[in-house]
């Protein structure tokens, strides 16, 4: 196996399972996913700080074990592959589905499962590994979400979060999807606000007219539908 680049910079004792390698795995794999952590509860996220440190060390943790046992002659326990799992079902528990229909905390659940990796990777010495892979996950985090913006915008197809006043209202909203050149591709009504005294639809759009294509982003169109008069609330579903 290819020994690790920083591990050989830093001398044979970062390589084997010696107090100081296991301090520096224990600090490295703590910076780390505090960063990430930062960068999720800058933002409010469901996961944030103490979660991703714990997720972190935990897995930091299994893997020294785990190299432990392998040194001491003891068959390979799978420890790694256990905690891989577990914080997959941690992960699982911070998607929410919010009363509008949306799924919120998906980029912070898979941001948590990658964390569990760089936690493990670290835990294992391949701090090379580690590294390039915090560097990566921190990019994506905190630098693609206005990439991923700028796409969506641009997206001939979208979808709304729409409350409309009466329910009678919905034939007068289609035709005027039409005139403005879209296509309603689905509606789907909202059974979370049956008692609420609005009618509450999630619809799916396609841009077909050439000069929206071309003029309009989402926010211009919304902000458009926002003025009818039977809209009483609407926004895109991200």
């Amino acid at each position: 196996m290819m020994p690790d680049k920083i591990a050989s910079l830093l001398g044979a004792w970062a390589s084997g399972l010696t107090v100081g390698s296991i301090f520096l795995r224990i600090i490295l794999s703590l910076v780390l996913s505090a960063v990430i952590g930062c960068e999720r509860s800058s933002k409010r996220h469901s996961a944030g700080l103490r979660t991703f440190i714990v997720v972190s060390l935990a897995a930091t943790g299994a893997a020294i074990t785990e190299l432990y046992l392998l040194g001491a002659g003891h068959e390979a326990p799978w420890i790694g592959a256990a905690v891989i799992i577990g914080a997959a079902i941690i992960a699982g528990y911070s998607i929410l589905f919010s009363s509008k229909g949306q799924i919120k905390g998906l980029t912070t659940s898979a941001g948590l499962w990658a964390c569990a990796v760089t936690g493990l990777a670290v835990g294992m010495g391949l701090y090379t590994l580690a590294l390039v892979t915090f560097a990566a996950l921190l990019c994506t985090l905190s630098l693609l979400p206005a990439l991923e913006k700028y796409l969506k915008d641009r997206s001939n197809h979208f979808e709304v979060h729409l409350e409309l006043k009466n329910k009678s209202d919905l034939s007068s909203f289609t035709a005027t999807i039409r005139r403005l050149g879209m296509r309603i591709d689905d509606i789907e009504m909202n059974p979370a606000y049956i008692n609420s005294g609005l009618s509450v639809y999630t619809v799916s759009f396609t841009i077909s007219s050439a000069e929206l294509k071309k003029y309009k982003e989402h926010s211009e169109i919304i902000q458009a539908l926002s003025t009818l008069e039977y809209v009483a609330y609407i926004e895109e579903i991200v």
